[in-house]
């Protein structure tokens, strides 16, 4: 095989191991190799085109998949000889099925991210919940002891269970003082999947819409998957300018906004009062739809009324309102929830159906006698206090150990507190250093345009590893 010819582009998109077996393969169909003829071994191949053997492993692999070559023990790789023939079986080449799915994977980093949580005893600033010691163990253990479970094992209604529905429009209106009923909620698995309902039913490839800059929306891979074109809005201290989504309107035809107005992720910041009117002003003006995603509004630390919600202050019904309990009681439970007009919780729900046949009872049991008792109150101000108390030794620990080196807005709620770098120092490389020394957090460009900035959530780290957490975040930019 003439390699000096050719070599791998390393700066294609194109993966190297692939742009290799796709040049044996052309050499094979040129006669250059015949059936039954031996390949290079690995290590000159790998000399050859200045790649590591690995590369040339996974190529093979990629030609054994199609059927191009055999593997022989002791003999190495030959052509096969029935290349061209149907007579063997033949492996289906995964790679390929795995990345020609229309639905996309989450991006490296993120993955990256989320096996190191799971994988290493780390200080965790990254996870998006809550800690264990404010789950409510001795609730769920107290209802499983006192209440009998006496519900249907068969297929749930397709919008959720109804009992658990009556509960969740009395939770409304008692704490976020949102009109709605039973037939105009639909059960979800969580917020997430809440959010890809909505877009996969209510939008087409092509659409345009936008979302705040950053936001925990820029991270997810189902706006690109669904083929939507996306428009950031700026979040500043104040949330963002209303006046910036009839710019947008004008230019792209924005076919839906998505927020985050209250204790938003990653800023913590309130949209204020004035421009919550204003976005329903506008969208109502412009006949667009609101998502408003709302995990925190309950997750106040002021004394004072809990911030109002766009759906409790929407009067046109341009608001389609989606929480759950993850971040209020316990991430695992998977119970959310949508709000909206009963024809498109209709379509939802059809659409859920195929997709799961309705959510399992089990869950939506539980977390009803956990929402309708006394309990679910006294476990609400315990998180609040909790939170609030390791809200602050986390800003304490900042102020003692890195003023110099980066800024944050204290949030008056949520779990996040979004810090910006004071030097140009690449998040990314201080991640790695961070979790060289057992510390992780969410770099900021994985939330939205910014550099610069990173995530610290203080909702899933235990109080007292905090300061030692932020102690290690220090070493690791120290070393940069």
């Amino acid at each position: 095989m003439n390699t000096m010819e050719w070599k791998p582009d390393k700066q294609s998109d194109i993966p190297i191991y692939k742009q290799i077996a796709d040049y044996i393969q052309k050499r094979i169909a040129y006669g250059e190799y015949p059936p039954g003829s031996s390949l290079p071994s690995e290590r000159s191949l790998a000399k050859s085109f200045d790649v590591n053997r690995g590369t040339i492993i996974a190529a093979y692999d990629e030609l054994y998949s199609n059927g191009m070559v055999e593997r022989i023990k002791g003999s190495g790789t030959k052509v096969s000889t029935d290349v061209w023939g149907l007579t063997r079986t033949r492996i289906p080449n995964w790679d390929l099925y795995v990345e020609r799915g229309s639905f996309l994977p989450n991006l490296p980093i993120y993955q990256h991210i989320h096996e190191e949580i799971h994988e290493r005893n780390l200080i965790n600033f990254a996870s998006g919940e809550l800690a264990h010691d404010l789950m409510p163990y001795e609730n769920f253990r107290e209802i499983l002891r006192e209440h009998e479970f006496r519900q249907s094992l068969g297929y749930e209604h397709p919008q959720g269970n109804l009992d658990l529905r009556h509960t969740i429009a009395k939770h409304l209106k008692q704490h976020k003082n949102i009109e709605c009923t039973s037939q105009s909620i639909l059960v979800t698995s969580g917020a997430q999947q809440a959010l890809h309902l909505l877009i996969q039913c209510l939008l087409n490839p092509g659409d345009a819409v936008a979302y705040e800059d950053p936001s925990y929306a820029h991270s997810l891979p189902t706006f690109r998957s669904a083929g939507l074109k996306t428009y950031k809005l700026p979040v500043s201290e104040h949330g963002i300018n209303p006046e910036e989504i009839v710019h947008l309107h004008k230019r792209h035809k924005i076919k839906m906004v998505f927020l985050n107005p209250i204790f938003q992720n990653p800023t913590g910041t309130v949209l204020s009062v004035e421009r919550r009117k204003r976005v329903l002003e506008i969208t109502a003006e412009l006949g667009i739809p609101v998502i408003e995603d709302d995990p925190y509004s309950l997750i106040s630390f002021s004394e004072q009324t809990t911030p109002a919600t766009l759906k409790s202050m929407d009067k046109n019904g341009t608001v389609l309102y989606i929480s759950s309990l993850s971040k209020l009681a316990a991430s695992g439970l998977r119970i959310g929830w949508i709000v909206g007009p009963h024809n498109v919780i209709h379509r939802l729900a059809d659409a859920k159906q195929q997709i799961d046949f309705g959510h399992s009872i089990l869950p939506q049991w539980l977390a009803n006698e956990f929402l309708r008792s006394e309990s679910f109150e006294t476990h609400l101000q315990h998180v609040k206090h909790r939170l609030l108390e390791k809200r602050n030794v986390l800003i304490s620990a900042l102020q003692e150990e890195l003023s110099d080196h980066l800024t944050f807005q204290i949030p008056d709620g949520g779990i996040h507190l979004w810090c910006r770098l004071a030097s140009k120092i690449n998040e990314y490389r201080l991640l790695e250093e961070s979790l060289k020394n057992g510390v992780i957090f969410v770099p900021g460009s994985l939330l939205g345009s910014q550099t610069g900035h990173i995530r610290l959530t203080y909702g899933r780290a235990e109080t007292e590893s905090i300061p030692e957490g932020i102690a290690r975040l220090k070493q690791a930019l120290l070393k940069l």
